[in-house]
């Protein structure tokens, strides 16, 4: 099968896409034949050795852990899905990943494809989507009224955040730039700052949540805006888990097919619209990496790698 694989960490030169053995099942895996994977940053973290230390991954390895696909064998042990079925997750990050022609992957760790979204837009939302779970859902809890602030909202983690936090009821405020502004507001924001022109620090106010997914001088100035007990998480950096009265946390998700069961049905409820930015052939995966390390992406870039 073709696979895009690396044999050494380094820049996107490392990157090679060529013949690699077909993935052999273990107990309670299926094989998925891969239709579009997802291209997420810490995709090219692990290509740059960034995460060697935390996912000690042996080389040869196939990167790319967002797949959508359809259900080619079966492996001892898996009763709920069977050959043929279209499905979607975010698969073990410590395994072989979704850049192939097919990927090995558990079955607890796979859900239902919405049925409303072909496999390229499915491809996109399970790290995001279930990151964005994460936050709003479980940590952030958000209620009725609340104040979010999200930060980056139109990409792929924060485009998802807007509009669970809208159908959580809370009154959202996103960054982005003035390009992006009617985007993020067709996503559900109420408030929109141009993060270029507007210091967000001096324009928010009293927030519950602030959901941080940029780190740095943005999230060590996020503890301005939250009001007394308010929480600041962090997808890029953990945060101090108390400042001045104010709470903090950091969230690096796993598979999860309970949530991808959730967001599926939010999708084919048209509750929630994942957000494609950018489409590359699996040929052009360093393209796909260069936009998604330019910080610049709009939604989320997916890799088109088969047919169903």
């Amino acid at each position: 099968m073709r696979a895009v694989r690396i044999h050494q960490y380094g820049s996107r030169e490392v990157l090679r896409l060529e013949e690699a053995p077909m993935p052999s099942l273990e107990d309670g895996d299926v094989l998925v034949k891969v239709v579009a994977a997802g291209v997420n940053p810490v995709d090219w973290k692990i290509r740059e050795g960034h995460l060697k230390e935390m996912l000690p991954h042996a080389l040869p390895l196939t990167l790319g852990w967002d797949v959508s696909g359809v259900v080619s064998a079966v492996g001892a042990g898996v009763a709920d899905l069977q050959v043929g079925d279209a499905v979607y997750g975010r698969p073990d990050i410590v395994r072989n990943g979704s850049y192939a022609e097919y990927v090995a992957v558990r079955a607890s760790e796979l859900a239902a494809k919405p049925a409303t979204i072909a496999h390229a837009t499915a491809a996109s939302l399970p790290l995001a989507g279930i990151t964005a779970w994460e936050v709003i859902v479980r940590q952030g809890r958000v209620q009725p009224g609340q104040r979010v602030l999200v930060h980056a909202g139109a990409g792929g983690v924060g485009s998802l955040a807007i509009q669970l936090a809208k159908w959580r009821g809370a009154h959202v405020i996103a960054t982005a730039s003035a390009a992006n502004r009617d985007l993020v507001l067709s996503l559900g924001a109420d408030e929109v700052i141009d993060y270029r022109s507007t210091p967000f620090q001096q324009a928010v106010r009293d927030v519950d949540l602030v959901f941080d997914t940029l780190g740095g001088t943005v999230q060590a100035l996020s503890w301005q805006v939250l009001k007394p007990d308010g929480l600041l998480v962090s997808i890029v950096s953990p945060p101090a888990e108390q400042h001045e009265g104010r709470r903090g946390a950091f969230v690096f998700i796993g598979p999860d097919a309970e949530v991808l069961r959730e967001l599926a049905a939010l999708v084919d409820d048209g509750v929630l619209r994942p957000l494609v930015g950018a489409e590359f052939a699996l040929a052009d995966v360093a393209a796909a990496h260069e936009l998604s390390e330019s910080g610049r992406a709009r939604g989320k870039i997916v890799l088109h790698v088969g047919t169903p």
